[in-house]
């Protein structure tokens, strides 16, 4: 079998004339821990989309498990888990009543659906709270649940875009936690999508640096590092040397506060 879960070869995404995704290529390994990291409008979000499926290629395919992005989608979308930047679970429901119909969504056995549920609960520290409304839960633990749903069917990949936005240090590093804890479990791919330096430092096995669509360094973060020629040089030094800006940090304090929103609005 081959060792590389994801191979990605000249995937394109146009909106008419702006190359959202600029043909790029790359591979990710069977329980590999890979992050994309890049500034707003980079294209990570467009890439993870169109790898879930949810967004149709210009150009260019994937396959995912052996499976092509063009004409096998509906069975890739049995092998992943999805975990994306806004809110997707239902705050009227409680946390086990958003797993079950999870559960059933993705067609496990009736007789497995309970145990399964109670089983991810456990996992991620919620079993306390499993009949409590989601609409009641902080942030971090909304984002443990959504980590729950994804992982309820026990995927090969499971994919995160941002996965911390708008979470306290306490909280993030509780997410990110739970997250390598399912990837040593379960051999599970995680592909993060990430505007923290500190997390696609030390939660990536690789990572991949996109800018105006297009991978500019992939590798290690030591390689990518290595790659400025600068002596001591930091990732933060890195992302400036090849994407030419430091993060917009505007524009992340306009997505925590749209997060925070949403968690307001729930139910």
């Amino acid at each position: 079998m081959n060792d590389n879960i994801i191979q990605v070869s000249n995937l394109c995404k146009n909106y008419g004339p702006i190359n959202a995704v600029n043909s790029i290529s790359f591979n990710v390994g069977r329980g590999e821990a890979f992050a994309f990291l890049g500034p707003n409008g980079a294209g990570k979000s467009t890439t993870i989309k169109m790898l879930v499926t949810l967004l149709e290629p210009s150009n260019g395919d994937a396959l995912i498990n052996g499976l092509s992005l063009a004409n096998q989608a509906a069975a890739i979308r049995r092998l992943i888990g999805y975990v994306p930047q806004l809110i997707s679970v239902d705050g009227t429901l409680t946390a086990y009543e958003n797993l079950l119909l999870m559960a059933k969504l993705y067609d496990i056995p009736r007789q497995e659906r309970v145990a399964r549920a109670c089983e991810v609960l456990e996992f991620l520290n919620l079993a306390d709270q499993k009949n409590a409304l989601v609409k009641t839960f902080s942030g971090g633990m909304i984002r443990r649940l959504e980590i729950g749903q994804a992982m309820i069917h026990q995927p090969e990949i499971i994919y995160l875009d941002e996965p911390t936005s708008g979470l306290d240090p306490v909280a993030r590093q509780n997410v990110w936690d739970h997250i390598m804890d399912l990837r040593d479990r379960l051999n599970t791919t995680v592909f993060f999508s990430t505007h923290q330096m500190e997390e696609a430092e030390n939660y990536s096995d690789r990572l991949a640096i996109i800018h105006h669509g297009k991978i500019e360094a992939i590798g290690s973060s030591a390689q990518i590092k290595t790659a400025t020629n600068k002596n001591n040089a930091t990732l933060d030094d890195a992302f400036i040397h090849f994407t030419g800006s430091e993060l917009n940090t505007a524009g992340r304090f306009r997505d925590i506060r749209q997060t925070r929103q949403n968690e307001r609005r729930l139910g």
